[in-house]
């Protein structure tokens, strides 16, 4: 029996949506539920929220297109300002025209310039006596807009009197969104993450056509129970189940095992799958390298973890900033003068210095010091001149909330910070080349 069903709309495409979006099916039952036949008022706008990859643009993009609905789907990443977002969805409405001679840029400057030309466009024969849908995808950037914007699209409805719904597909809440004056509360649906076994049947819908569904499934099975508490984004995901299904099908292909042989089957995939573990959300190289990784043919190519990162790109002056950080955490204060002071003079070494310096300060960890002593390292060791302005002291806040550095003592010591260096020799050894 369908899970799917509306009178507004034929049974077969129903079907066929059914199959196309699974474990979704109640998301767009509602969804089906607010827009109601194509004639009726549907909700003026409609907010879908939830994690990456929980379906929300899939399913629209699914939805509308399957029962041919009129809409226009724009993600506001790639169109960043409010011109170019208002003209993007002009020229997309075009296309529903029957006139060849609108097909043509629209120059939109203003809102009310676009809902002048909005009316215009739907009042068409082929858009009189329907709902037109209006998706903006990745919505969160309409906060950074004009402060109107946001408030005008939840409002277009009104504006325009016209049956239009605007569908703003996020992966923030909508508390996050609400304007202070003059919005209209949009109905607000929520798509949960995927659970296991969602996506044991997702994934297993896309066996390759030389091998059987249960063959397909079980591989599934080892992937979610290797990856599934470190990732649950279904793209990422699904690359990972392209890119390891051959190695797992060797004991098969040279005859060592069949295709029920999980057990032979598991230790054939197990170390490759804890090395593609080290790698997930990072890309460091591309398919066709870790294909000849696994096949022995690399090379030079090698997996890198989060542990070879040992550099990131900072400004000028952070990176002279962190090396003094380093040398006020692991030089004492009495070898200041005899490194950074060039007519120190003589330095005598006493029974005390010999003894102590045998330990390395390495193995003790890093000790706090002054912001002052800082910054007196720091104009040691950079050769031009430079002032303590607020934009010194602003690279040392950022290096804090990068955590590269710390803050330790009392915040009610605000005359005298102390700080503490937390990066490794090797990390500044790189940013030091």
């Amino acid at each position: 029996m369908p899970n799917l069903e509306h009178p507004a709309y034929p049974a077969n495409k129903l079907l066929l949506l059914e199959s196309l979006v699974p474990c979704r099916e109640a998301q767009v039952s509602l969804l089906l539920s607010i827009f109601g036949e194509r004639q009726q008022f549907s909700f003026p706008s409609i907010f879908i929220y939830g994690h990456t990859s929980s379906g929300k643009t899939y399913v629209m993009q699914t939805l509308l297109k399957t029962l041919e609905l009129p809409h226009v789907f724009v993600n506001c990443v790639e169109y960043f300002t409010s011109r170019l977002l208002l003209e993007e969805i002009l020229h997309q409405l075009q296309s529903y025209s029957s006139e060849a001679e609108q097909i043509s840029p629209v120059p939109c400057d203003t809102f009310n310039d676009f809902v002048r030309l909005f009316k215009q466009a739907v009042a068409s024969p082929e858009l009189q006596d329907q709902t037109f849908y209006i998706v903006l995808d990745r919505a969160e950037q309409l906060r950074e807009m004009e402060a109107n914007i946001l408030p005008a699209f939840l409002r277009l409805q009104e504006l325009s009197d016209r049956n239009v719904t605007v569908v703003l597909l996020s992966e923030i809440v909508w508390e996050l969104f609400r304007p202070s004056i003059g919005y209209f509360e949009p109905l607000t649906l929520y798509f949960p993450d995927y659970s296991i076994g969602h996506l044991q049947k997702i994934l297993s819908q896309n066996h390759p056509p030389f091998c059987s569904a249960d063959f397909y499934a079980a591989y599934i099975n080892i992937l979610l129970g290797v990856f599934y508490m470190v990732c649950r984004d279904l793209k990422e995901l699904q690359h990972l189940a392209v890119l390891n299904f051959s190695k797992y099908c060797e004991p098969v292909v040279r005859g060592e095992a069949n295709e029920r042989d999980t057990r032979k089957l598991w230790k054939n995939i197990e170390p490759h799958l804890k090395k593609a573990m080290q790698t997930v959300y990072l890309r460091e190289i591309s398919s066709s390298q870790w294909e000849l990784l696994q096949r022995g043919d690399g090379g030079a190519v090698q997996v890198k973890g989060l542990s070879a990162h040992t550099h990131v790109e900072l400004p000028y002056y952070s990176k002279f900033l962190l090396i003094a950080a380093y040398l006020a955490s692991y030089n004492p204060v009495r070898t200041d003068k005899r490194f950074f002071v060039k007519q120190h003079g003589k330095i005598r070494k006493t029974k005390f210095m010999k003894k102590h310096e045998k330990t390395s300060n390495h193995l003790l960890g890093p000790k706090p010091f002054p912001l002052d002593r800082l910054l007196a390292i720091l104009y040691s060791i950079v050769d031009n001149r430079i002032a303590p302005t607020a934009h010194i002291f602003s690279q040392i806040t950022s290096l804090v909330t990068l955590q590269l550095l710390s803050m330790v003592g009392h915040n009610d010591h605000l005359d005298r910070p102390r700080y503490k260096c937390t990066v490794s020799l090797d990390f500044i050894r790189a940013v030091a080349r």
